[in-house]
């Protein structure tokens, strides 16, 4: 694949951040994405994306996947998904409408294994004429607007995370070639891993709720008690107020940080075609607010994909 060339890299001193909504979300403006940005260009995007959550870009067209992985790994190291294979045998995972792409399930990306990915960056190819728009929620103040007794609660809790969930249930409505696609491909290994239901946020030290429809079960409670509690806390993250709608163009990029958001991909563009890339950056294993880390339950390790170290193959969290 031939990457295109990229013009020079603008300095930081010409990126400009502007707010869309009030909890989180911004445009950053005035960049044109690459691997040859220079350090305090990265810089900016990186303190933008923490401060805001997830930042967006318009008129990336010049990217493809060899640009886009290259710009990837200016903010960490790429990383494969742990069972879909990609679409250009290296990193880009393919978001498409062919395989029920649009992800209609609030969720934090990949957070069946340990350390799930910190950054996802999402670039778009093909855009329908409506609809297939993505929402996020900002997870950090979703627990610092709980009332305290609902947070004291939330500290203390664990949850299991598994890919292997009823995927029919969620969406009736799916094509059989959609389920068969789930069964061979996603679940291609099954994982369960526990992870504090509010982890510290490495980099910031917000905490933050660590939850999505990845999310099975509490530990230690009974199916009714547990679900009462996932879907207590769950729909704080997904208020209005606390989320942010994003209107895709083709060339579009957005970038969030996946330790401190969900998103969920609208499937509302009837059967029109919707391709976008996503490359994951490593992320690192969950702390609790007790000092607790996630555990991997099964399988014994994350297997490796056919390129590179798979995400979450961390399953220690590193000592501060």
């Amino acid at each position: 694949m031939t990457s295109t060339t990229a013009a020079p890299a603008p300095a930081s001193a010409t990126l400009t951040v502007e707010k869309v909504g009030g909890r989180l979300g911004a445009v950053i403006s005035g960049v044109r994405l690459g691997g040859d940005l220079p350090p305090e260009t990265v810089a900016a995007i990186r303190a933008a994306l923490l401060e805001h959550k997830v930042v967006f870009f318009r008129g990336q067209d010049h990217l493809d996947e060899e640009s886009h992985e290259e710009f990837a790994t200016l903010l960490g190291t790429p990383v494969a998904h742990p069972t879909v294979p990609s679409a250009d045998g290296r990193y880009a995972l393919p978001i498409d409408s062919d395989y029920g792409g649009r992800a209609n399930q609030w969720h934090t990306d990949v957070t069946f294994v340990p350390a799930y990915p910190a950054f996802s960056i999402l670039r778009a190819v093909v855009i329908p004429p409506y609809g297939g728009n993505t929402l996020w929620a900002n997870t950090a103040t979703a627990y610092s607007n709980l009332p305290a007794p609902l947070r004291a609660l939330a500290d203390g809790l664990r949850a299991v995370h598994t890919n292997d969930y009823d995927y029919a249930a969620l969406r009736p409505n799916a094509a059989p070639e959609q389920l068969v696609h789930y069964r061979e491909v996603f679940t291609a290994t099954k994982f369960r891993t526990e992870h504090p239901v509010v982890r510290v946020h490495p980099e910031t030290g917000e905490r933050v709720l660590l939850l999505g429809n990845f999310a099975q079960r509490i530990a230690g409670l009974t199916g009714a008690d547990s679900r009462a509690l996932v879907n207590l806390f769950q729909s704080h993250i997904e208020r209005p107020e606390n989320t942010v709608r994003w209107q895709w163009q083709v060339g579009d990029v957005a970038i969030w940080d996946n330790r401190a958001t969900q998103h969920y991909g609208v499937d509302d563009s009837d059967d029109h075609t919707r391709k976008l890339r996503r490359v994951t950056i490593d992320g690192d294993v969950p702390v609790g607010v007790d000092g607790r880390p996630s555990v991997l339950l099964s399988p014994e390790t994350v297997p490796a994909p056919a390129f590179g170290p798979a995400s979450g193959a961390t399953t220690t969290a590193v000592e501060s």
